[in-house]
């Protein structure tokens, strides 16, 4: 239930910032001692001590004066001065700085297990809202669609809280019930749903024929661990299956680890590059494809939506550049940027963005997300079909379908395969 960062794996570097903002809390003495640089290897910049000094006596008004002393919680202060800092710097949905018990919980996610009602959430302006349930879970069943916003867990407004803490409320033993009050997307009236928490394997892959056709819907919810080499054997048991089409269905997958978007990219490009990469000085780095890992040469069309962000994005801007793939649906998130993973003191983690990503093409979405190059929009009371649910679904079914946005797939790859392309 966090949102999946993308990332390159790096080096842990611990943040200069993080231990000046834990010793401010010292007091006064600490404070001047490294303002000043007679600390040796302190490293406040010369340009940033006016605002050190400026957290230091706010901090040590708050810890001297504050009328409630109970309610002063360092740790609390600190994080919420670091969340501060990156959320500034306006990079939503990408850099973060995780407490310990998010950067655990993003952990499990990108391993693969992790426990809870299997909705991924964040934060969108000053709301606590579902960035996409998974496939198969609890918050899936209950109906959960991305954009709705948690007002309440258990009858507890989570206005006042972090996402962590909402986060570990609504986490719990395995077969325990939590209520959640939500406010769907576009509507008025807020309801409450009562969710069983259940061990969440985290099956990132998902495929099936689409009834009375020949072309395989495949889903990818997230990039963890292993996805590429699970959409590898799915594409293979779809050839042995007769499939001569291929859907890549990326509708509110909020993305994950970049090596597994390269790997994914690479079972459907021949040569060439995945993406590029601009650090800040301007210099533009291509990453190229994996050798020798095409599984898929045929006919591919891609579904996008507003959801569809970071390593999805990648991967989409890679096969419309590199195959001509169609990207079909609405605009995609605009998370465009390399994270880098520092490990902080405690167990806490800063993931800043210190490059952009662009596509082979050269082409940025950062902030702006994709275009599709068809624009087909769902009606706020339509269902994506999922691989899942087509397993009881009839080829009169699909064709009632108010999928539009599949069913527009589904008829750009049968004219591409009448006209033999």
């Amino acid at each position: 239930m966090s949102v999946k960062p993308l990332f390159k794996r790096a080096r842990p570097r611990v943040s200069v910032l993080f231990l000046v903002l834990t010793g401010v809390a010292s007091g006064v003495l600490v404070d001047r001692l490294f303002l000043t640089g007679i600390v040796p290897g302190a490293l406040v910049a010369a340009s940033a001590v006016g605002d050190f000094r400026l957290m230091a006596l706010v901090w040590n008004l708050i810890e001297s004066r504050y009328v409630d002393p109970q309610a002063i919680k360092p740790d609390k202060m600190t994080y919420a001065a670091l969340n501060g800092m990156v959320d500034s710097l306006g990079d939503t949905g990408h850099s973060a700085f995780l407490n310990p018990e998010m950067a655990a919980l993003s952990q499990d996610l990108s391993t693969g297990n992790f426990a809870g009602i299997g909705a991924e959430i964040g934060v969108k302006k000053g709301q606590v809202v579902i960035v996409s349930p998974i496939d198969g879970t609890p918050a899936s069943r209950a109906g959960l669609r991305p954009g709705d916003t948690i007002l309440a867990v258990n009858g507890e407004t989570v206005a006042s809280l972090s996402l962590s803490n909402v986060v570990a409320r609504i986490r719990g033993h395995v077969g325990t019930p939590v209520t959640l009050q939500i406010l769907p997307a576009k509507a008025d009236k807020p309801h409450e749903v009562t969710l069983v928490r259940a061990e969440i394997p985290l099956d990132t892959v998902h495929w099936h024929l689409i009834p009375g056709t020949q072309i395989v819907d495949a889903r990818i919810s997230s990039f963890a661990k292993g996805t590429a080499a699970t959409l590898a054997e799915a594409l293979e048991e779809a050839k042995t299956s007769g499939a001569r089409g291929v859907i890549l269905d990326l509708r509110d997958d909020p993305g994950g680890l970049l090596e597994e978007a390269i790997g994914v990219a690479s079972l459907f490009i021949a040569h060439g590059d995945v993406l590029k990469e601009r650090d800040r000085a301007g210099k533009v780095t291509p990453v190229p494809i994996l050798p020798d890992r095409q599984e898929w040469s045929g006919p591919v069309a891609v579904l996008i939506n507003g959801g569809t962000a970071s390593a999805s994005e990648i991967v989409a801007g890679a096969l419309r550049d590199q195959r001509q793939a169609p990207l079909i649906g609405e605009n995609t998130f605009g998370t465009g940027t390399v994270l880098r993973e520092f490990a902080l003191p405690g167990g806490s983690t800063l993931l800043l963005a210190v490059g952009e990503w662009l596509t082979p093409a050269g082409e940025s979405f950062w902030h702006k997300g994709l275009e599709p190059t068809a624009k087909v929009a769902l009606a706020d009371d339509s269902v994506p079909l999922t691989p899942l649910a087509m397993r009881d679904l009839t080829p009169v079914g699909l064709r009632k379908s108010d999928d539009k946005q599949l069913l527009a797939a589904v008829r750009w790859l049968e004219h591409s395969a009448s006209e033999g392309r």
